[in-house]
């Protein structure tokens, strides 16, 4: 039996996760219940929501936290270049995580448009 843990797509969102954890450390300590914890949390909600659609028991709850996961990773996208204007983040990192971070919104997209064509049929 698959479970969530086996999609390329929350591994490459944990990945994600560790990357948010270690590039915030460096941020401004003032930035700790700021743009720091905005980013960590937004980040631990795509994985998170992917592991909660796949423990419901429809497509249609799947889809829905699959659509949450999509939202976070967006507000994410926004921090992080909101980070990088202000200097929090150099430029190789704003690259690795904007690629990771893009990588797992059209993961995402994909995802949510495979379960919605099989509601359909």
């Amino acid at each position: 039996m698959t479970t969530h843990k086996d999609l390329i797509v929350w591994q490459k969102a944990m990945q994600l996760v560790l990357l948010v954890y270690r590039y915030t450390k460096s941020f401004p300590k003032e930035e700790m219940y700021g743009i720091t914890g905005q980013m960590r949390r937004a980040s631990v909600s795509i994985p998170s929501n992917i592991a909660e659609g796949y423990g419901r028991s429809s497509n249609k709850e799947l889809i829905h936290f699959l659509d949450i996961a999509m939202g976070s990773s967006s507000e994410l996208e926004t921090q992080i270049i909101i980070s990088y204007k202000l200097q929090f983040l150099q430029e190789p990192e704003y690259n690795e995580l904007s690629s990771l971070n893009d990588e797992v919104m059209k993961m995402l997209a994909s995802l949510i448009r495979n379960k919605k064509s099989k509601l359909n049929t």
